[in-house]
């Protein structure tokens, strides 16, 4: 009989877990002319809606990085939706034809504004997410697009999230006390020459102004996208301050999951 009641349970137990699955799917859509392609990530395993994120790509443009951030997102429980900024297939394998790409699509704020609601519509509408708890999450480029997003409030934001993002790009237009409600958690590189001092003084000065809530985390000695392990092989091969820190990268993740946590209660 115990040998039975055994058997039962292990086949119910890998049943289970078979079936605890992230799911993922690319989504195409249209700004204006133009097509984008984007990937969506949840956890099967989940019933009923959960809240849902938004994660915008370094500007190398919509590449497995950013995907991979997703899954991690939907084995956390979220619905992620990883937006395509540049076009659908446009990525750039070299740092001057990143900088054109990021330039034809954020040089002009409303065009990204567009771009970024387009993929925040499509998030909101699917049926595993709460559309009242959504989050967005960026890298370098995008960490300065969803900070601007959450400061201006283009969309209705609970919060969001930057990695080794551009302050800078993030503190181009005024914003004004009332105009958003959004959170923001903020990590950096203390050793990253794209994000100076100055930077970073005027982002708190912007974020202070707009009395929005804010956290800024600096990680002495640490240096641009250190969240991407791929990042020490770019560096060297373009000779630029990329490096990956390990744990940066960590406590960043485990920082993220608890404002999550906290926004979304």
């Amino acid at each position: 009989m115990k040998k039975i009641l055994i058997t039962v349970f292990v086949w119910v137990f890998f049943s289970v877990q078979a079936h605890a699955v992230v799911q993922t799917n690319e989504i195409t859509y249209k700004v204006g002319d133009t097509e984008f392609t984007g990937f969506l990530a949840f956890d099967d395993a989940i019933s009923g809606k959960r809240p849902g994120v938004l994660v915008v790509h370094e500007w190398w443009g919509h590449n497995d990085y950013s995907r991979k951030r997703a899954k991690m997102l939907a084995k956390l429980g979220y619905t992620a939706f990883a937006l395509d900024m540049y076009g659908t297939g446009k990525l750039a394998k070299h740092p001057e034809d990143a900088q054109k790409l990021m330039k034809a699509a954020v040089g002009q704020l409303p065009e990204a504004e567009k771009r970024f609601k387009a993929a925040y519509e499509i998030l909101i509408q699917q049926k595993t997410v709460d559309p009242n708890k959504i989050a967005a999450i960026g890298y370098c480029m995008g960490g300065g697009i969803v900070m601007h997003m959450a400061r201006t409030g283009v969309t209705a934001l609970n919060g969001v999230v930057s990695f080794h993002g551009n302050f800078a790009f993030a503190t181009q237009t005024p914003s004004k006390p009332g105009q958003s409600t959004a959170k923001v958690l903020a990590f950096t590189g203390g050793a990253d020459p794209f994000v100076p001092m100055e930077s970073m003084q005027a982002f708190v000065k912007s974020m202070t102004e707009a009395s929005l809530d804010f956290q800024l985390k600096s990680y002495p000695g640490v240096k641009h996208s250190f969240t991407v392990p791929e990042a020490n092989k770019v560096g060297k091969q373009f000779s630029l301050p990329l490096v990956y820190n390990a744990a940066a990268d960590r406590d960043s993740w485990a920082r993220t999951q608890i404002f999550f946590k906290d926004i979304f209660k």
